[in-house]
């Protein structure tokens, strides 16, 4: 993974070899956890290691046997980052994405913690979740809603966070997919028209892009102490993630000094001992992939590569202390509660099929009312105000309202997206409140926009009248619309799921054109949007348009949270954790997916490769290169967020803390703590400002810190600006408080390809304050 000035594509077509394995330590506070899990391990066979390593059938989406002359009752995986999806009477939170566009700490961490609430209940000791891979940069990548944000310092705040509460709750958090999955087009291997095996798409990422914008995050969530890392389904410089000794063996367990397991995603092994040797752990789902009978990889191949010679016990006892130790470590042996039977139906395998007894217990309700008012908190919290003309919002108690859009209806199409599998381009009629795929929800009640809009309305005797076919709105308007109403609410998404990426930008069932014939009629339109980021607006300058609302997908409270922002209950605070373009014209080719006709039909096993060439000027980083271009080609910059009050900053001042930022002679290449290096992490400088509520009513600002090492004597390709802070603030109306933000090292460093280091440049670093990636007001050096 070496990095260099220019693209050199044949630099990145291996990855350089990385071996033995390194053995866990039990660094981390998890030394006593080891102790037990090398108790464990003694009374173990070489059987039953090589299947404690070895995904099974079962009663949950992925199932370590049980092994009962030990007391060993087995553990039951379950997707995933927004939900517990094969379960019923589970509660439905908000997606990451939203969580990001929240920039509230304690909000996203309540949400971790909630949710492993809601897994042990129902009996799941893994809970596969958070994402941070992919981390969006192609806005066009189906799974990006999954993840926090194209941003990898907000990422990596709220992978930490979400772990941490994940764990709290006393279950092991799994961050995916590590590392590279930026697409869903090929990211398994297919089929040419003559029958040949087509390799998986290949990420090829140079050295300094893999660790300051891909791996960042993943440093957070080590730190945090996620149990597992999930490897994922891409190549990555020509080898398999789930094979990839540089960046299991090499990045994740000696540089971040990862001391969990990891585990393949689902059908992601393909080796055995290769794999084993390259830092692999776990096999999921094992011999059974999706009801269908597949070779495991694992399994008695173990058994057998050990009596032969070829695989050294040592390893695979290293495999079950790392798989064990979290175990230990979070309790999960005493008194965990059974699997909920009516998971086991809610997955594709019944009794008769497993190979291996798992203890059932009762069916379980786990939501609970804290959890409903925190999934109702959250995705207000997570609601972006992008435009709000001469006070068009909140609304002011309006009589006559007129509601339009697929998007405002309740569902028609059943309450779960992953019933046809992935499916892209289906439910027409229905609010989008999750993305599809594995990382979807079975809701279990949905509050629609209409409805939560019905039932405040009701309180003001209003009348609200509704057209929700987009077909016929375009067709034929306001025909039924009578009397005329004082506003209109219109309802667009844009759908995103796991296993295809997005045709367009654009809103889905022609949101756009239903915009412009309710505004062509209405002169005071109301626009909200749910779904995935970005997405392009191209009605945003309607005259006619007077407010824009990004939802995101807020979860199963999604009209009440709406309506508490567009009634002003809540005075919306939230901020895009992505940029918004003025068009699909000005998204940089390098962010397109990577498909055409002529890999469609390659005989080329080979052929799939997507060459980052872009380094790490994705997304704003991009965009801002050039502050005048940024002008032309964003419309909604990252970090943007209107609110009911405004806001403003002074008396920037800055200081160094009592942490030197000399460079560190300290090798990369030894195995590190947890989170790597401590002087990584040290607090280097101190950001002093002061925040104050100019308006009327309170609300929350979110102040942005930005860092330029662009001018400090950092390499070419350095961003112009890179977040490094951000803080939420509650204010009264008037209030002024006082914020300090800590610069860690890593925050002021880069990493250096020739001495495989982070370091700090010697010249004047600069520092901005702000709203967003496009509004620095006051700034400063370091």
């Amino acid at each position: 993974m070496g990095g260099a000035a220019a693209w050199d594509h044949s630099q990145f077509t291996t990855s350089p070899p990385v071996y033995p394995s390194p053995n866990m330590t039990g660094a981390g506070g998890w030394d006593a956890a080891l102790a037990k899990a090398r108790d464990f391990l003694a009374e173990m066979t070489l059987e039953e290691k090589a299947f404690m390593v070895t995904g099974t059938t079962g009663p949950c989406a992925g199932n370590i046997a049980p092994i009962e002359r030990l007391n060993f009752t087995g553990l039951c995986l379950q997707d995933g980052p927004l939900a517990i999806r094969q379960a019923i009477y589970a509660s439905v939170f908000p997606a990451q994405l939203t969580a990001a566009a929240s920039w509230d700490r304690d909000l996203i961490y309540k949400r971790g913690l909630y949710l492993g609430e809601e897994f042990k209940g129902k009996g799941a000791q893994i809970a596969l979740g958070p994402v941070v891979g992919p981390i969006g940069r192609s806005p066009y990548g189906g799974r990006n809603w999954e993840g926090f944000s194209t941003d990898p310092y907000l990422s990596g705040v709220g992978v930490e966070l979400t772990v941490a509460g994940i764990q709290d709750a006393g279950v092991q958090a799994v961050t995916k997919h590590y590392i590279g999955n930026e697409q869903e087009t090929q990211r398994n291997p297919s089929v040419s028209p003559n029958g040949a095996r087509i390799e998986s798409i290949s990420s090829n990422i140079d050295d300094r892009t893999m660790h300051e914008l891909y791996l960042w995050p993943f440093y957070n969530a080590v730190r945090a102490g996620t149990a597992s890392i999930m490897c994922s389904y891409n190549r990555l410089n020509g080898s398999y993630g789930c094979e990839n000794s540089k960046s299991i063996n090499g990045l994740l367990k000696e540089e971040l000094g990862f001391q969990g397991y990891v585990m393949s995603d689902w059908t992601g092994t393909h080796s055995g001992v290769p794999a084993i040797e390259a830092g692999l752990e776990m096999n999921m789902p094992g011999g059974i992939a999706f009801s269908t009978p597949t070779p495991s990889y694992f399994g008695g191949n173990i058994t057998i590569a050990v009596n032969n010679g070829s695989l050294a016990e040592s390893r695979v006892d290293d495999m079950v202390l790392r798989i064990l130790t979290p175990y230990f470590h979070l309790n999960q042996d005493a008194d965990f509660p059974p699997v909920d039977e009516s998971s086991a139906t809610q997955n594709s395998f019944t009794k008769d099929t497993w190979v291996h007894d798992f203890a059932l217990g009762p069916t379980v309700d786990v939501r609970s009312d804290e959890h409903t008012k925190l999934i109702r908190d959250l995705a207000a919290a997570g609601t972006v105000l992008l435009k709000n003309v001469d006070g068009a919002l909140p609304l002011n108690a309006p009589k006559q309202i007129a509601v339009f859009g697929n998007d405002a209806a309740d569902f028609s199409e059943g309450l779960y997206s992953f019933a046809g599998g992935f499916v892209s381009g289906s439910y027409d009629i229905g609010t989008l409140a999750a993305g599809g795929g594995s990382g979807t929800g079975r809701f279990s009640y949905l509050v629609s926009p209409l409805d939560a809009i019905k039932a405040r309305a009701k309180q003001d005797n209003a009348l609200v009248q509704y057209i929700l076919n987009n077909e016929y709105i375009t067709t034929n308007g306001f025909t039924t619309i009578a009397p005329e109403p004082e506003v209109c609410l219109v309802f667009i998404k844009a759908w995103a799921t796991e296993g295809f990426d997005r045709e367009s930008l654009l809103p889905d069932y022609n949101g756009s054109a239903v915009v412009e014939t309710v505004a062509a009629n209405c002169n005071n339109t109301i626009v909200v949007l749910h779904g995935t980021g970005p997405v392009v607006l191209p009605f945003a300058n309607h005259e006619n348009v007077t407010a824009i609302l990004a939802a995101h997908m807020p979860g199963q409270e999604s009209g009440n949270s709406l309506v508490d922002v567009l009634y002003g209950d809540v005075n919306p605070s939230g901020h895009l954790p992505y940029t918004v373009p003025v068009s699909e014209d000005v998204v940089p080719s390098t962010a397109h997916i990577v498909n055409s006709t002529a890999l469609a039909e390659t005989e080329d096993p080979l052929a799939w490769e997507a060459d980052f060439e872009e380094g790490l000027l994705i997304d704003y980083r991009y965009y801002y290169a050039d502050d005048k271009a940024a002008k032309e080609k964003v419309l909604y910059p990252f970090g943007y967020g209107l609110s009911y009050t405004t806001f403003e900053l002074a008396d920037l001042s800055t200081g160094a803390s009592n942490t030197s930022t000399t460079n560190s002679s300290a090798s990369a290449s030894t195995i590190a703590p947890p989170g790597g290096r401590a002087d990584l992490w040290a607090p280097a400088h101190t950001v002093r400002f002061q925040v104050r509520n100019t308006g009327a009513r309170a609300g929350a600002a979110v102040p942005q810190l930005y860092v330029g090492l662009s001018n400090a004597g950092a390499p070419s390709g350095t961003p112009r600006w890179t977040l490094r802070g951000f803080e939420k603030v509650q204010l009264d109306a008037g209030e002024e408080k006082e914020v300090v933000l800590t610069l860690a090292k890593r925050d002021v460093a880069f990493w250096d390809t020739v001495s495989q280091d982070w370091v700090v440049p010697q010249g004047e670093i600069e520092v901005a304050l702000g709203w967003s990636a496009g509004e620095l007001l006051v700034k400063d050096t370091l």
